[in-house]
């Protein structure tokens, strides 16, 4: 079994069997944007707390599958589990959405808009969203970028391309300079 697919079963073991199977089965027919609606479905009705690394992850799944935005709602109702967790999902906490940065010298960056969405809650550094902003006044559905930045968003610590969310998130995650 790939990573990928490991990772999978690994969250679909969150629900009960045999929930469980079925989330496992959407992967195995390549229906992922299916399988995701029903973890979320699943972990909110059965009030299944979910530790704040598993909130990440799902999302960071659901970003890569394109069902961030439908799912992050259902996601942010799942019940924590109550334990310190090395990362949080900053989407829609306290206003975390609406505090955009922008004006960056990087020039891969210029003109994007970088909306924060996983923070680290060990050293602070936040993984953002590098979205364009769209002539119907909203933000782009595709991350142009995603990049890493210090708690106070003024270094950009890593830019990677817009197809790597998991890559991002794993480097939130792992290379964090606190014990």
């Amino acid at each position: 079994m790939d990573e990928d697919a490991a990772l999978w079963y690994r969250i679909a073991d969150l629900l009960p069997e045999p929930a469980s199977k079925e989330v496992k089965e959407c992967w195995d027919i390549g229906e992922q944007e299916c399988g995701l609606g029903l973890l979320v479905e699943g972990l909110l009705a059965r009030q299944i707390p979910i530790s704040g690394t598993d909130r990440a992850r799902i999302s960071v799944l659901a970003e890569q599958w394109g069902e961030r935005e439908t799912l992050t709602p259902g996601l942010l109702r799942c019940p924590g589990d109550g334990a310190p967790a090395p990362v949080r999902l900053l989407d829609g906490e306290g206003g975390d959405d609406l505090d955009v940065v922008t004006g960056r010298s990087e020039p891969e960056l210029t003109d994007l808009v970088l909306v924060p969405w996983i923070g680290c809650t060990r050293c602070g550094h936040v993984l953002l969203r590098a979205h364009t902003w769209e002539p119907w006044d909203d933000l782009s559905y595709l991350a142009e970028h995603y990049v890493i930045t210090t708690a106070d968003h003024t270094t950009a610590l890593r830019i990677l391309p817009g197809d790597s969310a998991a890559e991002a998130f794993a480097d939130l995650l792992h290379g964090c300079p606190q014990p």
